[in-house]
């Protein structure tokens, strides 16, 4: 029987390794933590393939000004010596014009289509959880920003995907944690989430269920190449398989820069804490300008949002929390600020471009999949299957040729 090791317990990774298995693969998890430990517990949650952009467009350079000299805007960037950081920065701003956003747009539109139905596959195939459907109320607090949106989706339309978004005369009806400071509210059809904790869990027990090792609380410390792949342990222990996936989120570059993997993975961090409400709310609610993302959660709200510069390992700072707080201030109504739980910061890996990291290294027998910037949960499922049948057939799915890890 052909083996795998797969390197990570996020939802890429053990997506992957779900895909593995239907494959009749025999597969080995590695995580140094555990299931869902980095950034895949506290997110949104969103499966949103309408709302997966690029990152960067010609508005980073205004706004990253604004995050060098604001310590409350949505993104940060740490004003220190690290070269490798603005050697990043550089290049992601140079991705900052509308010809590179259709680019990766492009790019991503194809796996985009692929993603909802992914998380189908998984669910009728024996993991133990669901989506939920939206509709996702999407409010401004200026006409200006509504319009920019609009202008978005539009383009978004352009590159093949379907946007179903329509004005809503009363939002509060929908969204009653809206406050009148929000004069244009939208509904957006077609898009699903989940509580991604819970998810990737419930993903990571069908993987064990089907016959996976999972050793959780063990680092990887060197990846191996070659006819016989494996891995070391931070115990000294190695393992071997026929083919090695490399799915460690902003950690990446650790184990795959050796392998010819020479694109800069950033650990751009979000936050995320929930709060109470006076009244569940059934949907989540998308305030873009304040890029802040909210999802109901357990009976109360989770808050999710900003960008923040740092390495994936830093203490987590509570500034990020009060600017996501500054960022909200007046928007809603019926929200207990205050009551804040689950504060959570997670490492997203975001690349230059805005692509992912998927597909064969130059080691042999060793592959990544990763980089997904702030989408590695709604395109996790999609990317695991992709590669999955990359591994075991050789074959790369046109989908994942602007994935390129070598590129």
């Amino acid at each position: 029987m052909e083996t795998a090791i797969v390197i990570g317990a996020g939802m890429v990774g053990l997506s992957t390794a779900w895909h593995l298995q239907e494959h009749g693969v025999e597969v080995t998890v590695v995580d140094r933590e555990g299931v869902a430990a980095g950034s895949s517990w506290g997110n949104a949650g969103y499966l949103s393939p309408a709302l997966t952009l690029p990152l960067a467009d010609p508005s980073v350079w205004t706004y990253g000004l604004k995050a060098l000299l604001d310590p409350d805007a949505a993104l940060h960037v740490p004003l220190r010596v690290d070269p490798g950081l603005w050697g990043f920065l550089a290049r992601f701003l140079a991705h900052g014009t509308m010809r590179a956003w259709h680019r990766t747009m492009a790019g991503l539109a194809p796996i985009n289509a692929l993603a909802l139905e992914a998380f189908d596959q998984l669910t009728d195939g024996g993991v133990a959880a669901r989506t939920r459907e939206g509709p996702f109320v999407v409010g401004f607090t200026d006409h200006a920003s509504a319009t920019s949106f609009l202008d978005e989706l539009e383009w978004v339309r352009g590159h093949g995907m379907e946007v179903e978004v329509e004005r809503l005369d009363a939002a509060r009806a929908l969204a009653p944690i809206l406050s009148e400071e929000v004069t244009a509210a939208y509904r957006m059809n077609g898009q699903r989430f989940i509580e991604p904790g819970p998810f990737v869990n419930a993903l990571g027990d069908a993987v064990r269920a089907r016959g996976a090792r999972l050793l959780t609380g063990d680092a990887v410390t060197e990846v191996r190449p070659g006819r016989a792949p494996g891995v070391v342990l931070a115990t000294g222990e190695q393992l071997s398989a026929d083919s090695v996936v490399i799915a460690t989120g902003a950690w990446m570059p650790q184990l795959a820069r050796p392998l010819g993997v020479r694109t800069r993975v950033q650990a751009g961090r979000g936050y995320s804490f929930s709060v109470g409400v006076e009244e569940p709310i059934p949907h989540p609610v998308y305030l873009p300008a304040q890029r802040i993302a909210c999802t109901p959660y357990q009976g109360r709200l989770r808050i999710a949002g900003t960008m923040e510069f740092l390495g994936p390992d830093e203490p987590p700072r509570d500034r990020r929390i009060r600017a996501m707080l500054t960022q909200v201030d007046g928007l809603f109504r019926g929200v207990d600020l205050d009551d804040r739980r689950d504060e959570w910061v997670g490492s997203r890996p975001v690349t230059p471009d805005g692509l992912p990291l998927v597909g064969a290294t130059a080691g042999r027998g060793v592959y990544v999949a990763g980089g997904h910037g702030m989408w590695g949960i709604v395109l996790g499922p999609a990317t695991g299957r992709l590669l999955a049948k990359q591994i075991v057939t050789g074959q790369v799915d046109p989908v994942l040729t602007p994935f390129d890890p070598l590129r």
